[in-house]
């Protein structure tokens, strides 16, 4: 379930000193919208996990839940991910929600299967100057994951504000399916997003957010992605300005 992270959880500070930016690490945002009940999105998941291990495309995983009622109820589907995706489709003028569909850098949508046209879209962005523009970073610092975020680029698109979405995720589930469209299958689900929450308002300026270590689990292994995104006044997601990576493992 979204939600705003309890201020005591986190410490802001504007104005900070020169940090390891991370632009251009990432070329951009894949956001997968998938169910097991779903028998077109086996081949989407699969291609999610190409892009997972390419390295270059921050891809996350949103399992719904307006397919559970087909037999199977998914494992990893949460109604938060479901309330996402909608809000993508009023932001992107959609007249209804699709599975697989891939939300490229918050901008267009493309079937999740499609590596051609997810790839296409990732091009057409940078080409445009619409791809991650600022500078987002993500590392460990002790007890403490610490989140950087650049200034605004001159002449860039990225006037204005935004907010500051920190989504966490499973590095791999691996589900036997015994019932409903895709029962007798076992599918590997990569970057499965369990949980994802606003942590702050990002205008321009540089600054820093400290997250507790504790949010990556007890055991360290679940990972954290950041993602620099504007909102409309409804709280629906729009085009994505920035984002970094913390994969599970990472946390150390």
């Amino acid at each position: 379930m979204i939600r705003h992270l309890q201020s005591a959880l986190l410490f802001l500070s504007l104005a900070v000193p020169a940090f390891s930016a991370q632009a251009g690490e990432l070329r951009g945002v894949v956001e997968l919208f998938t169910s097991q009940g779903c028998s077109s999105c086996p081949r989407a998941d699969a291609e999610l996990g190409r892009l997972v291990e390419e390295g270059d495309i921050l891809a996350l995983s949103y399992h719904v839940d307006y397919w559970n009622y087909l037999g199977w109820k998914d494992t990893l589907s949460d109604a938060a991910n479901t309330e996402r995706q909608k809000g993508y489709a009023r932001t992107l003028g959609s007249a209804s929600v699709y599975t697989p569909q891939a939300v490229v850098n918050g901008r267009d949508h493309a079937n999740g299967g499609d590596d051609a046209a997810i790839k296409a879209l990732l091009a057409g962005f940078e080409k445009k100057g619409m791809g991650l523009t600022v500078d987002v970073g993500l590392k460990r610092s002790g007890d403490t994951i610490d989140v950087t975020i650049g200034e605004m680029p001159a002449g860039g698109d990225a006037a204005g504000r935004a907010e500051i979405v920190v989504a966490y995720f499973d590095k791999a589930n691996t589900v036997e399916i015994p019932r409903g469209e895709n029962r007798g299958k076992r599918i590997t689900y990569h970057h499965s997003v369990r949980n994802f929450e606003i942590i702050g308002m990002w205008s321009g300026e540089q600054m820093e957010i400290k997250l507790p270590r504790s949010v990556l689990g007890e055991d360290g292994q679940r990972g954290c992605a950041i993602i620099l995104q504007r909102m409309d006044a409804k709280g629906r997601p729009g085009a994505i300005l920035g984002a970094a990576m913390l994969a599970s493992g990472e946390a150390g």
